[in-house]
């Protein structure tokens, strides 16, 4: 194939993407995973650092249609960090004063 030939598709291939991430970043999709990472992070920051539970019995808090969230653990850090891959993160910490709040 030319070069011109691959610059055509590489053009092509980057306005489809960035029509995909439109659609999902500013579309219901992007807007419930946005609330579904914060929640995910604020309720296992909870059950990890008040409750004082496993990750893995925290992990059966969510509730259905939670499957896609992923969640890790900086327990050095009191932090909690849930992500919808490519699509939303958020960040739970824990402060002994205030409990556990998302970052800004």
């Amino acid at each position: 194939m030319k070069a011109s030939g691959w610059l055509g598709t590489l053009g092509v291939v980057a306005v489809l993407a960035g029509a995909a991430w439109a659609v999902v970043d500013r579309g219901p999709l992007g807007r419930k995973a946005e609330v579904g990472v914060g929640y995910a992070a604020r309720v296992v920051c909870a059950c990890r650092y008040i409750g004082n539970r496993t990750m893995a019995q925290c992990l059966t808090d969510f509730e259905p249609g939670m499957e896609i969230v992923s969640v890790t653990e900086d327990a050095a850090a009191k932090r909690i960090t849930a992500t919808v891959p490519l699509i939303a993160t958020r960040t739970a910490r824990y402060d002994g004063d205030l409990g556990c709040a998302l970052d800004e």
